[in-house]
Order: structure tokens, then C-alpha cells, then sequence
């Protein structure tokens, strides 16, 4: 009976298994924040980590989107083009402050430096996608961590500190 093929059984199609991101724990991440010497790249992996953004979300942040008076972020074009708002942590606000008065852009919250930290105020776009997926596969791997960190497993999985 074994040996007889079975009627069907090319039909039947096994699901898709799907692999869980590596979780990212509060020591690895406070690990990889003081591994990181540009403070624009440590503040931005800061508040992905401690707000539970996507990559993504957190280049489009802007200004205007922090309500320090709720302690909320509005957070736009989220997964599925919609907007959401996430819980702002007070350490957060407070290192978001700070970093502003590094750079003072009017919109952006983490603006690019192709003009430099004098001409940060002027930049229109956020900082580079690839700069900070290279900075963070660099930064882990210098901290000894084994686990692969992919573009979403940056946000998609961090937890609230």
C-alpha cells in the first residue's frame, strides 16, 4: 500500500509556516544604544525601541506628530496606510527634546545630514533607510549579538522599555 502513489495527493498543499522575528531584549538594546557613535542614529534606534515603531514609521515622524501634552504620537501611513497613535514614554520625549536642539528642523524629527549638523535645520528628507539598516546590522554584530536583525525585526517586535 505504501508504495502506491495517492489519488489527490499533489492537491494537497501544506501552509505557509512563518518564522517569528527575533525579540530584541532590554540589555541587547541598551547594548546596541551605547554601541552607536552617531547620536542621530542612537536617538532614532531609542525611540523605535521604546515606542514599538516600524522603520518606516519612524522616518516619516515629524514634529507636529508628538502631543507631549497627552504623551501620545500620532503615527501616519502606518502598516495598512493607516494612522494610529502609540504611547509617548516620558524618557522619550525628554531624549527627543534634546536631539531637536541638535538640529532645530522645523518638520522632520530626524532629518538627513548630507549638509551636515550646521545645515540639519534645512533638510526635507529624513535620514537614509540603507544608512540606518547598515549602522544597525554593524552595531549588532560589533556587540556580539548573533541574532540577525532585519529591517523589520527593528521595530516590529521591540517592546516597551
Amino acid at each position: 500500500m505504501l508504495d502506491k502513489p495517492w489519488p489527490g495527493a499533489d492537491l494537497v498543499k501544506p501552509p505557509k509556516s512563518f518564522a517569528l522575528p527575533d525579540i530584541v531584549t532590554v540589555p541587547q538594546a541598551q547594548q546596541i544604544f551605547m554601541a552607536t557613535r552617531v547620536l542621530s542614529y542612537r536617538v532614532f534606534f531609542f525611540t523605535l525601541y521604546s515606542m514599538g515603531l516600524r522603520l518606516g514609521e519612524g522616518l516619516r515622524l515629524q514634529v507636529g506628530d508628538i502631543d507631549a501634552d497627552r504623551m501620545r504620537v500620532q503615527i501616519r501611513n502606518a502598516k495598512g496606510n493607516r494612522d494610529r497613535f502609540v504611547p509617548l514614554p516620558e524618557n522619550t520625549l525628554q531624549v527627543l527634546r534634546r536631539f531637536w536642539q541638535t538640529h532645530r528642523n522645523p518638520l522632520l524629527l530626524f532629518p538627513n545630514r548630507l549638509g551636515g549638523r550646521k545645515n540639519s535645520h534645512l533638510a526635507t528628507t529624513p535620514l537614509d533607510r540603507g544608512g540606518i539598516q547598515t549602522t544597525l546590522r554593524q552595531v549588532a554584530q560589533d556587540c556580539g549579538l548573533k541574532k540577525e536583525l532585519r529591517r523589520t525585526a527593528c521595530a516590529t517586535v521591540m517592546q516597551l522599555i
